[in-house]
Parts: C-alpha cells; structure tokens; sequence
C-alpha cells in the first residue's frame, strides 16, 4: 500500500506576489515537502533539437516509439502544459554504490538500485501533486501539472537549466559532491516564478571516459546513449527476445544496470556523501532475486515480489528471458546441474511463453 499523500502546502496569495517572492515560498514548500532538492528555469525549448532528432533518426531510442511520437513535446515544454512559463526541478536522493559479485551460493540476478525500495514515481508524485494543489489554491486559474516519467520532457536539460547539476558524459544529472544517484520530477506552471541559475561550467567530466570504458555493450559515447544497446533498456523496455550478442554483456544484471553510475568518479563514496539524507522509502528491500526462483514464478508470485516496486515494469515473461539469460552467465563460470536441468525443462515447456521457450534454448546453445 502506498504511502500516505501529504496535505498540500499554503502558499498564500501567489497571484499578488512577486516572481521573487512566489520563489521562496515554493522554495520552503519544496523543503518542507521532503525534496533534497530543488531549482526553477524557465520553460523554453531545448538547446539541442538537432542532435535529439539525429537521435531519434538513427533508431537510438529502439522500440521506445513514444519518444518518436512525441518528439516535439521534448523538444518543447508547451506542448506537455500549453502557457507553461515556469518548470520547477526537483531531486530526491536514493543509495548509491557498488555491489560485491558473489561467486558462490544461490545464482542471484541483480536489479539496479533505483528499483530496490519504492517505486520512485510514487514517491515523487504524491507530493508534486500536493504542490500542485497547493498552487492551484494559491492562485486560482493557474496551471499547473507534475511529471515523474509521465511525459517525455528532458528533465536533465531542465534540471541543468535550474541548478540542481550537470549533465555528464553518461547523459545522467551529476550534482557537483554528491554524484548521480538522483530521482527526478518536475512541476510545470503558467506561473511566472523568478529562476535559478545554472551551474556556471558545462562539462563536468573534462577527460575522464570511464563510464564509456567500463559500459559492457558500448552502448556509451561522448554526452550521448544509444539506448538500444543499453542494459538498462533491453532488460527493461526492449518487449522482444534479447540478441545473443548481449548475452554476456548482461551479466547478472536481471532488471537494468548501474555500471557507468558505479565507476563515476563523482560516485565515489566520501565523508560528505555518507552524510546525505536518504528518504526511508528508497531504503533498499533486496538488491535481486534468486534465479531459479524468478524461473519458477507465477505471475502471482511476480504481483506479489512486486508490490509498491518499480518492478513492475517489466513483464513475467520479461523476467524469466533476462532470468535464462543471468543463469547463462553463472554456467559460464560454474558448473550447476539444477540451473542447467531448469534451462532444459524452460526450453520445451509448452506453459511457458514461446519467448521464454526460444530464450532458454539460445542460451544452451551458445553455452554449447
């Protein structure tokens, strides 16, 4: 059962306030409301349309059509809230760092680690609903919509915009000594609220490659993800059967990947990060499941793993291909009769999906 929904802020009169003073009083709504963070920009179109369509062309988004057909919402913000004059950015915090592979005991599959408390969308938009109610009593006729991935905005362009960070070579927010692991959502208003400025650098990168070196599908270029190569979208968003290429580039990443945030340096654990909140809700539940467990599941057992979970987003069938898959690499490394004897009975079970049928004999075959 999800949390309960926080009552919604008073802001006083915006409609008689000043673009100054309707900021700090968002600003102290947004503190009290529980965000780490917070900045306002101003709703304008992207800086890069051309590079996003060049994107969009070369099919880098993969099977994610919505993109494509919503293409002139990303690149401008009046078309997610017609009159919007104000986009505020916030940011939440969840934990970071990086997981000991085990080598022995139960074959486990790994999911990443925005994904191991809460459903963050939850989180987030209970109470950017309750800013917008708050808004919305404030000052009457105004508009006002909150987003949490319920709309293709570019959220780290706008977060950028704000203050809140920068955009690294991995294309994530990196917020200078704190790092990457961020959740975001954003508040669109026709209100005029006076903004934020920008962080004043545009690379905070300089040299560095590591997440391009280290990403295990070379899905990564310089400012840019060619997401259908990503873990983080063939285990997640990608509705058909993984290609054999990237069967050992998964490893035993069962639901998305966390390698480019792990090896950024920004990411490296510090004093000062150990210190950072952490709301209790992205508290960690489990960092993955058994497979032979997942291999096993009804999808009343998935339904009930999945609970208040991001989860969900990925089907039954989904999480027994990315199961096989994981399970591949274990036998790859060691030898273990019940996994291999599960991948044999998977491979011709006429229960299973014939996409979990054809999924478990590609992986004998190629182990073969």
């Amino acid at each position: 059962m999800s949390a309960a929904r926080p009552q919604p802020p008073d802001l006083g009169d915006l409609l008689a306030a000043t673009p100054k003073e309707r900021r700090e009083r968002v600003l102290e709504a947004c503190r009290a409301l529980g965000f780490a963070h917070v900045g306002i920009c101003l709703a304008r179109p992207t800086d890069r349309e051309a590079e996003l369509r060049d994107w969009i062309d070369g099919g880098r988004h993969g099977e994610m059509d919505w993109l494509s057909e919503r293409i002139d919402a990303m690149v401008d913000p009046q078309h997610v809230l017609p009159g919007v004059r104000t986009i505020i950015c916030v940011a939440d915090r969840y934990q970071g760092g990086r997981d000991r592979i085990r080598e022995t005991g139960p074959a486990r599959g790994r999911i990443a680690r925005y994904a191991r408390g809460r459903d963050y969308h939850d989180v987030l938009r209970r109470r950017l609903d309750a800013l917008v109610e708050g808004i919305r009593r404030s000052c009457p006729g105004a508009e006002a919509r909150g987003v949490v991935d319920t709309a293709p905005l570019l959220e780290r362009e706008h977060a950028a915009r704000s203050g809140l960070g920068l955009v690294g070579k991995h294309t994530l927010l990196i917020r200078p000594g704190e790092g990457s692991w961020l959740l975001l959502g954003e508040l669109l208003t026709s209100l005029e609220i006076e903004c934020d400025r920008p962080i004043d650098r545009e690379d905070p990168c300089g040299s560095c490659t590591r997440c391009i070196d280290a990403c295990p599908t070379d899905a990564i270029e310089p400012f840019s993800v060619d997401a259908s190569r990503c873990l983080a979208y063939t285990t997640i968003e990608h509705r058909e059967e993984i290609a054999r290429p990237f069967f050992e580039p998964t490893g035993d990443w069962l639901f998305g990947c966390d390698i480019c945030q792990e090896v950024c340096p920004h990411n490296q654990p510090t004093r000062a990060t150990h210190r950072l909140p952490v709301l209790e809700e992205y508290a960690p539940r489990r960092d993955g499941f058994d497979l032979l467990e997942v291999l096993g599941w009804t999808e009343e057992d998935r339904r009930s793993a999945f609970v208040t979970s991001a989860l969900k987003r990925a089907k039954l069938w989904m999480f027994k291909r990315n199961a096989l898959i994981c399970a591949g690499n274990v036998l790859r490394r060691r030898d273990d009769a019940e996994l291999r004897s599960r991948l044999e009975s998977i491979a011709v079970d006429p229960a299973e999906d014939p996409k979990v049928n054809r999924t478990a004999r590609a992986v004998l075959e190629s182990l073969d």
